[in-house]
């Protein structure tokens, strides 16, 4: 249970600050949305593991999400980023799909 702590801390850690660098500093990524899907997507999964029931589940969720969607309004304080309502969608998508997997396969 520690290292998938450890873990999911180490990815949000990662992917909040591949947010909320400026563009100039970051190399040139594949397709923004993408990078979102998986991005958010890959957090949740390493998050419904640290659940101990169906309903934490769906609560980390909707906090994974909730967190999403804050790194995106931070954004507009930031040189050359800006908020993207189809970015919040992306990482909305790679969190769904995720809980889908989890619910088809039972871990949810």
């Amino acid at each position: 249970m520690v290292w998938e702590l450890v873990l999911f801390i180490a990815a949000c850690t990662v992917v909040t600050v591949g947010c909320l660098v400026p563009n100039g500093w970051l190399p040139p990524l594949p397709n923004d949305k993408l990078m979102h899907f998986v991005g958010f997507g890959g957090i949740a999964a390493l998050a419904l593991p640290l659940a101990s029931s169906r309903r934490e589940g769906a609560w980390i969720l909707i906090g994974v999400l909730l967190a999403s969607a804050l790194i995106e309004c931070l954004q507009n304080l930031l040189p050359d980023r800006r908020f993207c309502w189809r970015d919040i969608a992306a990482n909305a998508c790679g969190i769904g799909f995720v809980a889908l997997c989890a619910l088809l396969y039972g871990a949810l």
